[in-house]
């Protein structure tokens, strides 16, 4: 390793003091038994599935904020009936003081269900103001998204940067999961090249069977080719085994230039399991000394 990639690192060592996890709403008995081994006070977001309801979601992020975490909420914008559906929610979360973190994307739906379209929609709806949130949470798609050229996705992602900028809230951008290093850290160059300087956790899968992570990654556009996976740790033709993201964070720790990348975290996308995750961020924390 150079003196210059041994600097990258120390200054990369900060990128897994404030990780975040992933949980549905259904993870609740999963949450609790991995909460041991999850710092307090980490960030824990709420996916907004289509077979989970409002009540569902509610009472996942009032087990987060009682298990000593930080509930960030996600609402899917085209799986918002009405406004009044999204008051109702926002209301409940404001009752349950899980109301100051939230995630928006626009959501499966190919079309609206109601009056929201996009994520852009919900920021400058006026929710944030009336029900206090102080952080917004937005997507970002390092190797692009299946159903959306790549001059939309800049086009959408300046627009919502800009939206959150105009607002009394703090802001962050969190990544698809993804295998290749180099792709995430060529797209944030590109992120900080357009003048965008929210904050960025970069999306990693925690670790989690071979055949599931291929599985998932075909679901959400994520390229796995065999060059790619082989780098990653795993092979797509082998579907026995477990893989984790070693020498993913490993590389993005040392390839890390807060010069050029500018604020950066992790956020952990749990598909092996929330305690599965946990256990291995602390076991690689104390074998690399972070």
């Amino acid at each position: 390793m150079t003196i210059a990639s041994v600097d990258n690192a120390v200054r990369g060592e900060g990128l897994l003091a404030d990780f975040s996890l992933e949980m549905t709403a259904k993870d609740i008995d999963a949450l609790r038994h991995a909460a041991p081994v999850i710092p307090q006070g980490t960030h824990v977001n709420v996916t907004f599935l289509g077979n989970e309801d409002f009540a569902m979601r509610r009472k996942a992020a009032a087990a987060v904020k009682a298990a000593g975490f930080d509930p960030v909420a996600h609402i899917s914008a085209r799986r918002i009936a009405s406004e009044r559906e999204l008051d109702d929610f926002m209301a409940a979360l404001r009752e349950d003081s899980t109301h100051e973190s939230v995630f928006l994307i626009a959501g499966d739906p190919s079309e609206a269900q109601g009056p929201f379209d996009s994520a852009i929609d919900l920021i400058t709806s006026g929710m944030a103001e009336h029900y206090g949130v102080k952080r917004i949470g937005i997507g970002g798609y390092p190797e692009g998204h299946p159903q959306i050229d790549e001059e939309t996705l800049w086009s959408a992602l300046e627009q919502k940067a800009a939206a959150i900028s105009s607002l009394d809230v703090q802001g962050e951008i969190i990544t698809q999961f993804g295998f290749d290093v180099d792709a995430v850290l060529d797209w944030i160059v590109q992120v900080r090249q357009r003048g965008i300087d929210l904050p960025i956790r970069v999306g990693v899968a925690g670790p989690a069977g071979v055949k599931r992570l291929i599985s998932y990654s075909r679901r959400f556009g994520v390229g796995t080719s065999a060059g790619i996976a082989k780098k990653y740790g795993f092979s797509i033709t082998n579907l026995l085994g477990t893989a984790g993201p070693d020498r993913f964070i490993s590389e993005l720790i040392t390839e890390y230039d807060q010069t050029l990348h500018g604020r950066m975290g992790v956020h952990f996308y749990t598909f092996g399991g929330m305690r599965a995750t946990a256990e291995w961020v602390d076991d690689f924390r104390k074998d690399t000394g972070q």
